[in-house]
């Protein structure tokens, strides 16, 4: 039958007859390119919306979260490299879930949305769409956690469903994501400003990781590169980063740095950051920017405290919060 090629991501995979691509999971079968992992995810979990994180959708409720194997980058930090680093043969764990299995246990759950996370869902691109649109004709929200490795023609297709992303941005620097990643810095500025053109809730996480991406002229660039294209209003999670996979040489990040990067963010204009993976720091919660009242008070992925008015605004000064709430 031939070759195929995979238009999905800047990859361009060319995968031969019975091959797959380098995400592991999109295979070349009787000169059809299919994604094996259609149906079967490998891990399924109700998580609150700040774990994805999401801090300024819906603050505090349940998401109904899948992830299959696989993924179209090779950080070499990464947290779910068990599952992302993985093929869908080589899983111990496989459910049968089809789009309409994922919506009902949703709904059965008493779910708000339904979160494609974990590994990349990028991969599975197919099983998101189709579980998306049959979510918004049950009344369910779409959330997409990605490390937006992406082309603008599939990503733009899949923003007419998704109502929110956080989207991993690992460096402001595109030898980081070559040495790193085995990707490239460009397509993720993309797939973040088609998010924001066409008006999905976004969120930006950016892992700290010491020595390797914590210089702070390069986090000045990505603070004002975030201000100018997609907005001072969009979150920025600064995360601390913790020993894993092949990384496991490097220290967790140091407090004092993670401190640097969000003065750094603010400094240059950005109005929510939040500093991660620290249980209890105060930059786990939402403030005013305008006056600094406490609106919404986090304590790890609990929300304990929310002051919010019904329509988004601080009580005090009645400064408008941007989000979707």
């Amino acid at each position: 039958m031939g070759d195929v090629t995979c238009e999905l991501c800047p990859r361009y995979c060319t995968i031969p007859e019975g091959g797959a691509g380098d995400c592991r999971v999109r295979v070349n079968i009787d000169g059809k390119l299919v994604a094996t992992t259609y149906g079967r995810p490998s891990s399924v979990h109700i998580d609150p919306v700040e774990k994805k994180p999401l801090y300024h959708f819906h603050p505090g409720s349940a998401v109904f979260s899948i992830a299959t194997a696989g993924c179209n980058l090779h950080c070499r930090n990464c947290q779910n490299w068990q599952l992302s680093q993985r093929g869908g043969e080589e899983m111990e764990r496989i459910y049968r879930a089809e789009p309409a299995d994922v919506v009902d246990a949703a709904l059965a759950e008493n779910c708000h949305s339904i979160a494609y996370t974990y590994s990349d869902p990028i991969i599975f691109y197919e099983y998101v769409y189709d579980t998306s649109v049959l979510a918004h004709d049950h009344g369910l929200k779409n959330i997409f956690v990605t490390a937006g490795y992406i082309n603008e023609k599939p990503m733009r297709r899949l923003c007419q469903v998704i109502d929110a992303t956080n989207i991993d941005l690992k460096a402001f620097d595109d030898g980081f994501y070559r040495r790193n990643c085995s990707g490239s810095l460009k397509p993720v500025l993309d797939a973040m400003v088609i998010a924001r053109e066409e008006g999905v809730w976004l969120e930006v996480t950016n892992l700290v990781i010491p020595t390797l991406n914590d210089d702070i002229a390069t986090v000045r660039r990505m603070a004002h590169w975030i201000r100018d294209n997609l907005g001072e209003q969009t979150p920025l999670h600064i995360s601390r980063f913790t020993p894993h996979y092949q990384m496991r040489n490097l220290p967790p990040t140091p407090v004092e740095s993670l401190h640097r990067v969000w003065n750094e963010a603010r400094d240059a204009g950005l109005k929510y950051v939040y500093i991660g993976n620290i249980y209890g720091h105060k930059s786990e919660s939402t403030y005013c920017p305008n006056d600094n009242t406490r609106l919404i008070h986090r304590v790890g992925f609990s929300v304990e405290e929310y002051n919010l008015t019904s329509d988004g605004r601080c009580p005090v000064c009645n400064q408008k919060v941007s989000g979707v709430w």
